[in-house]
């Protein structure tokens, strides 16, 4: 078998070889604006048929990447193949023309050439060429022939035919019969071209001398190298039986639709005979030569002589049918007659369009400018006329239409501009009808999706966001989150925050808030004080990850909300050094007499900092009362003579917070009998608002205070320097010697103060001596002040301290050097009046007053300078 086989692959490829020596190259021919070629069937796998690249003008080097193709129907066999290196159209698989083409004529394998970038179909038709491949065989090897002896000279008997899947030369061509004396053979020939052959007696037949003739029918084919298929025809010689059978008409045609249904009769025929008995009895049936196709489709009643239609017609296939019946009585030596019928097969519409998506470019973007082709589609209607005319059309609005290439191709290119975010998907709808009565349809169903571009800038869900925050907060905590949306997808949609460089009371935003850059929640870096600050604002951005990035700003404005972290601060009265403030109160001082104000203030905002006093000790909570709004202290009734002198009480100050904060204040009331002109530790001074509020004003006034007190420094450094030059010309001039100024022994100090001082000598009127005095000050060991007073000293409030020149070394008499012990001593004791508080300038000369008669009722200093006050 393994032999045989390979023995008959070696001979179809010398026949296809020496086919194409006498046939020449394959053929191309152009027409109707497509390429042409044939190919001899039976070639092997990778023989050639046509350089495609060549003649279709396409550069070789592009094509595997523009994806050159061919492009064939779903379940469709691929006989032939595109190299995509050099362009070569070859034969994919053995091409056997009898199968591809079942109907004779010529074979043709219709091509769709596809390339893209850009997108060009072609179309190249590829005729099969038909080669000797088949040798004639005959439906049987032998034939029983009976010819009546009775039959006349020229008699003429149908024998059956030849088949020959073979077509035009390589078909039947002739037949031959071998030597005999009795018979010859005439070869007919049918209106399709095909060949049948007749017996012709030539020599009249005895019975009784030859009873069976046995000759040799060969079916020769015209092809190259010839091939022949050979049948026993056995004749047998009957006795007379001298009328045959005879058909109305030799020939006949009928029409049929193809659709109509198995048992439908197709055509009744009748065939007379002249004899009598079985003689006359008349049989149909199928003549030797019928195809078996013709069988398959159709039955002849054999005593009716009804052809029925037996099997299902296809108009596509076959739209002629060609029967050959014979008639034939039922007497001895019956001899038959034949007659033609030709079916025609009307076309119905029993076909759908077929829709065919040959290439499809998805996603398309939504950038696509129109007229971009999207898809090329293909539609066949097997059925013929206007039932094969096909119109196509695609859903309504929508942007895309169909445009027609090549017949029954169409391109898919859009009409107007994509959306992907209005319309992420389309669905179009593919409706091809053909012309029929009544049209078929079919709808065909292409998903487009839309490739998203990036044309949409982030969209913050608010205008600005404001943001309140208590102050004190613990750093790190989220305070708030911004929300961004991008319609576009995918990356073109990842939005990553950051917060825009800026400063906030000179330091960069970055030092106060942070962002996280994926969920746009922002956190407070630093722990906010509504006392500093109160209010800010930040521009936070939104940026796709798109090429080229989109982005969106949002202003957040971040408002601190005050918290009662402040409590009250006594500003009047203020205690010093640690000691309690004191005030004088007279007993005579009728109900409601104002004995001075606590003022208070709080560094926070609203009820956090709205105050209230109360009296929260007190040595008799009779006698005195706080107001609650003002915080005066006023007295609630006269003073009785069991009332202590000394009154201490303890004020409150309570801010309107939630937990509340307070300040105390302690008082120390001295209930005396006349009042001194002193200055009281109560003060009616108060911070303005803005100082109080405002740090950086705050800072400015405490600035501009030590500028000042270093002006008036300066100022009594020089006065200081100019007086000391004026009296040393004094002593020059009066013979004030050195020894004169000398440290003044006196008193020690007790323990109420200065009692006594050589201080109470008055110099001469109209005398310029200047009188000494040396104070220890409490400085350095080896230092000593000068307090010299010259005559115009009783018109000056200042006291120029002179340092005590050291003995010098020429001096020899050391004892003449001031002794400590000596020197005037000041009390540790002795206390200022309380002065952190400035008295409104209508209490300043009294203030002085008291100052004047307070210090010279202790010690008798400065007598006699009544000009100082």
């Amino acid at each position: 078998m393994g032999a045989g086989a390979g023995s008959g692959r070696g001979q179809r490829f010398l026949r296809s070889l020496l086919f194409l020596l006498l046939a020449g190259p394959p053929a191309r021919h152009p027409a109707r604006g497509q390429l042409r070629y044939a190919v001899p069937e039976e070639l092997e796998h990778g023989a050639f048929v046509a350089n495609l690249g060549e003649d279709l003008g396409l550069d070789v080097s592009t094509l595997s990447a523009r994806r050159f193709r061919i492009v064939s129907r779903a379940g469709a066999r691929q006989h032939l193949e595109v190299n995509l290196e050099n362009g070569i159209l070859f034969v994919n698989e053995r091409i056997d023309r009898e199968e591809v083409c079942e109907a004779g004529g010529t074979c043709l394998l219709h091509l769709q050439l596809l390339v893209e970038s850009p997108l060009e179909l072609y179309r190249v038709e590829v005729e099969v060429l038909d080669i000797n491949d088949h040798a004639p065989t005959f439906p049987w090897q032998e034939y029983v022939l009976e010819v009546a002896e009775s039959a006349v000279l020229g008699a003429r008997f149908p024998l059956e035919s030849a088949q020959d899947p073979d077509v035009g030369t390589n078909s039947v061509h002739t037949y031959r019969l071998s030597p005999n004396g009795f018979f010859s053979l005439e070869v007919q020939t049918r209106s399709d071209a095909s060949k049948f052959a007749e017996l012709v007696l030539e020599r009249a037949l005895d019975r009784e001398q030859q009873r069976v003739h046995r000759v040799l029918l060969t079916a020769l084919d015209g092809g190259v190298p010839e091939r022949s298929g050979t049948a026993h025809i056995l004749v047998t010689v009957l006795d007379a039986n001298d009328n045959v059978p005879a058909f109305d008409q030799p020939s006949y045609g009928v029409s049929l639709p193809e659709d109509a249904p198995a048992g439908t009769l197709v055509i009744q025929l009748n065939a007379t005979d002249l004899d009598e008995g079985p003689n006359g009895e008349i049989e149909y049936s199928f003549s030797g030569h019928a195809p078996p196709r013709v069988r398959e489709l159709f039955h002849v009643e054999p005593r009716s002589g009804q052809v029925l239609l037996k099997g299902r017609l296809d108009y596509e296939r076959a739209s002629l049918h060609e029967l050959y019946v014979q008639a034939k009585d039922r007497g001895p030596s019956a001899v038959a007659v034949h007659c033609r019928v030709l079916v025609h097969l009307l076309d119905v519409n029993d076909n759908a369009p077929e829709v065919t998506l040959t290439s499809v470019s998805t996603p398309v973007l939504e950038d696509a400018p129109p007229g971009t082709v999207i898809a090329v589609i293909s539609v066949l209607d097997r059925d013929s006329g206007d039932n094969g005319r096909v119109s196509c059309e695609v859903g309504p609005n929508m942007p895309f239409e169909l445009r027609s290439s090549f017949r029954n191709y169409y391109t898919l290119v859009t009409t107007q501009a994509l959306d992907r975010e209005v319309v992420p998907e389309y669905n179009v709808s593919i409706t091809a009808r053909d012309m029929g009565s009544p049209a078929l349809l079919t709808r065909s169903t292409l998903t487009i999706p839309v490739s998203d571009v990036n044309d949409n800038a982030p969209r913050f869900l608010q205008p600005s966001y404001s943001v309140y925050v208590m102050e004190n907060n613990a750093p790190g905590a989220s305070i708030c989150s911004v929300s961004a949306l991008d319609p576009d997808c995918q990356q073109n949609a990842y939005l990553s925050y950051s917060i825009a460089d800026g400063h906030i009371h000179g330091m960069p935003v970055g030092t106060y808030v942070s962002i996280n850059s994926d969920s746009g929640h922002m956190y407070a870096l630093r722990s906010l004080d509504y006392e500093q600050i109160r209010s800010f604002q930040i521009q936070v951005q939104a940026q796709d990850a798109g090429f080229p990035p989109l982005s969106a700003n949002v202003t957040v404005h971040i408002f601190v909300l005050d918290q009662n972290d402040n409590a009250p601060v006594i500003v009047s009265p203020m205690p010093r050094n640690g000691s309690v403030a004191t005030e004088l109160v007279p007993r005579s001082a009728r109900p409601g007499y104002l004995v001075g104000t606590v003022s208070a203030v709080d560094a926070d905002a609203g009820l956090n900092s709205r105050l209230s006093y109360q009296l929260l000790q007190a040595t008799d909570f009779t006698l005195f009362s706080v107001a609650p709004d003002t915080g005066e202290l006023r007295t609630l009734r006269s003073f009785l003579e069991q009332d202590a002198s000394r009154q201490q009480l303890v004020v409150q100050v309570r801010d309107g917070g939630q937990p509340a904060l307070s300040a105390t204040v302690s008082l120390l009331l001295s209930v005396v009998e006349t009042m001194p002109q002193t200055l009281s530790d109560f003060s009616e001074f108060s911070l303005p608002p803005e100082v109080s509020s405002s740090s950086p004003l705050t800072l400015y006034l405490l600035v501009s205070l030590g500028s000042i007190s270093f002006t008036f420094l300066l100022a009594i450094l020089i006065l200081t320097a100019i007086r000391c030059r004026g009296e040393r010309r004094s002593r020059q001039g009066d013979s004030c010697s050195p020894p004169r100024c000398h440290c003044c022994p006196g008193s020690r100090a007790s323990s109420d103060g200065l009692k006594t001082s050589n201080l109470t000598a008055q110099p001469p009127a109209g005398t310029t001596a200047a009188t000494c005095l040396d104070v220890p000050a409490g400085g350095p060991p080896g230092y000593c002040y000068k307090v010299c007073l010259g005559p115009e000293s009783a018109q000056s409030d200042f006291m120029f301290l002179k340092p005590c020149s050291p003995p010098r070394n020429n001096e020899k008499d050391p004892g003449k050097r001031s002794r400590p012990e000596q020197h005037l001593q000041v009390s540790k004791e002795a206390k200022q009046p309380n002065t952190d508080w400035l008295p409104p300038s209508t209490q300043r000369p009294a203030l002085k007053r008291y100052r004047t008669q307070h210090w010279g009722n202790r010690g008798g200093m400065w007598k006699g300078d009544a000009g100082m006050g």
